[in-house]
């Protein structure tokens, strides 16, 4: 008996606003542990809450099949992001109204865990091994989640074979579209150092500002590539502009801004930061880049045509393989194996009133099954 939207309510009414610990990682490893797992879990992070380097915990759960046995892995977030206010029901109590369940994770993506744990109750163990990669920090800084999971997994010398990451991917209806790519992403912060003076006595002082729209101006007018066969084109978007000055008198001393970069597999973060650090210098200023994530892709092949098989069997709908979107822990999970991600539909993910479908839920957990099933040589049904 499939027990989705049981295991769905139990993870939604544990409060998890990232960074996740304790209640919720308890909850998982309840329903885990009668389906034969062996769990570990550990923290990351010895900072203040509220910071980067709060306090964030973990989950890898593994049910050896027999030996030599292929292993797939499951993955995803018991984070969520904060509710908000607003809502017409308490978001971390899970409310059934009409055709939907409510609660904030619902989508993104407590339920498509709970459809996970209910798969993997459809596959017997001498399938091989399954295990699932579970971290409380990917709607934060993602700094000690998937990160810290893979080097647990190094360090036990524990490789999957390939991995599905239960990210929200579908649109309009439940399969119609899958991830097999990311574009990559890198944000770099702009600083143009000037000379603070009167206005009247320009020749005291040295604005920045001028210096800066002239940068700005230069990477605006920037195109980077126009699309690749699997990506979109890359783009750049200036996100902040900040001089801070409130005297209307006063030249300022500095000035700020920063941009995001979205890119294909036609760049690296290395190379587009190295460009915009020319670019910088140029007009006398500096640019910091931080790069959150390489783009990757999952060629299609015999792991994503699998996918959209075990996809169309119990929807009826072929699904996109797309690159679209933003960034997720797939971009982390891809150096270990090939990933590809699908999930729900991401209509209300992070919205007040956040809610799936309840037909969903077991249709996903069948579809996570038979790609479990799949991935590990076993013969669909």
């Amino acid at each position: 008996m499939i027990q989705t939207l049981d295991y769905a309510r139990r993870l939604i009414a544990a409060p998890s606003v990232t960074p996740a610990t304790g209640a919720v990682f308890d909850t998982l490893e309840a329903m885990l542990e009668p389906l034969g797992f062996d769990i570990h879990r550990f923290m990351r992070g010895d900072g203040e809450a509220g910071t980067d380097e709060a306090p964030v915990e973990n989950l890898f759960a593994i049910r050896v099949g027999p030996e030599g046995s292929k292993h797939f892995a499951f993955a995803g977030h018991l984070d969520v992001v904060p509710p908000g206010e607003g809502w017409e029901s308490d978001p971390f109590e899970p409310t059934e109204r009409g055709e939907l369940l409510y609660g904030r994770g619902a989508v993104d993506m407590k339920s498509a865990i709970g459809a996970m744990v209910a798969a993997v109750a459809q596959v017997p163990r001498e399938a091989g091994t399954i295990s699932f990669i579970i971290t409380g920090d990917e709607e934060g800084p993602a700094l000690h989640g998937t990160r810290a999971l893979i080097d647990y997994l190094n360090d036990k010398g524990i490789k999957p074979d390939s991995c599905l990451v239960g990210e929200p991917t579908s649109v309009d209806r439940l399969g119609d579209m899958m991830k097999i790519g990311r574009r990559g992403s890198v944000n770099i912060w702009l600083t143009v150092d000037g000379t603070q003076g009167h206005v009247a006595y320009p020749h005291l002082a040295d604005n920045p500002i001028p210096n800066m729209v002239a940068m700005l101006a230069e990477l605006d007018a920037l195109t980077l590539d126009t699309g690749t066969d699997w990506f979109q084109a890359s783009n750049l978007e200036i996100t902040d502009i900040e001089v801070g000055n409130r005297a209307h008198n006063v030249i300022p001393a500095q000035a700020k801004a920063r941009i995001s970069i979205r890119f294909n597999d036609l760049h690296t973060g290395a190379s587009l930061s190295e460009r915009v650090v020319a670019i910088a210098e140029k007009h006398g200023g500096t640019a910091l880049p931080i790069i959150s994530g390489e783009p990757f892709l999952t060629e299609p092949a015999a792991f994503s045509n699998m996918v959209a098989a075990a996809i169309e069997a119990e929807t009826g709908v072929t699904p996109e393989q797309s690159t679209s979107g933003g960034t997720s822990d797939a971009r982390f999970l891809r150096a270990v194996c090939p990933v590809i991600e699908f999930g729900l539909c991401n209509a209300t993910m992070h919205k007040r009133d956040e809610a799936v479908a309840l037909a969903d839920l077991d249709v996903l957990a069948r579809i996570y099954a038979r790609i479990a099933r799949g991935a590990l040589g076993g013969i669909e049904e």
